[in-house]
């Protein structure tokens, strides 16, 4: 089981099943909303118990953007056509046994810091 939560507590979150496509993002919108790279796994939408009252965002065409109202926390990312949700890796209670698979937008990433883990990039 992996639990999680926003930093006020507000938000909580948990699944039992096994997430998917750990990875780093490094676009724009992460950038500014988490102030740096965004960590995230996804399940299906069935699989995420989330309490609390999440705040969507509409970030794009494609995605929504899910936050804490009170602490601010970025911890959901949500496609408009798929079954499944991103959750915050940084937002898990404790360790998640997961290793990130991928860097995505790797070619919109800060020119303050390097890629240099060996794991493969996304443009």
């Amino acid at each position: 089981m992996i639990k999680g939560s926003c930093l006020c507590g507000d938000i909580r979150f948990d699944t039992a099943a096994q997430p998917k496509g750990a990875s780093m993002c490094h676009c724009s919108q992460c950038r500014k909303q988490s102030g740096g790279i965004w960590s995230s796994a996804y399940v299906r939408d069935e699989d995420l118990n989330i309490t609390g009252r999440v705040s969507w965002f509409v970030a794009s065409a494609a995605a929504k953007r899910g936050s804490c109202r009170r602490c601010g926390s970025f911890l959901f990312w949500k496609a408009h056509d798929e079954d499944t949700t991103s959750f915050a890796l940084g937002a898990v209670d404790g360790n998640t046994g997961l290793s990130v698979e991928k860097h995505i937008f790797a070619a919109s990433k800060g020119d303050y810091y390097e890629i240099a883990d060996g794991v493969p990039q996304k443009d």
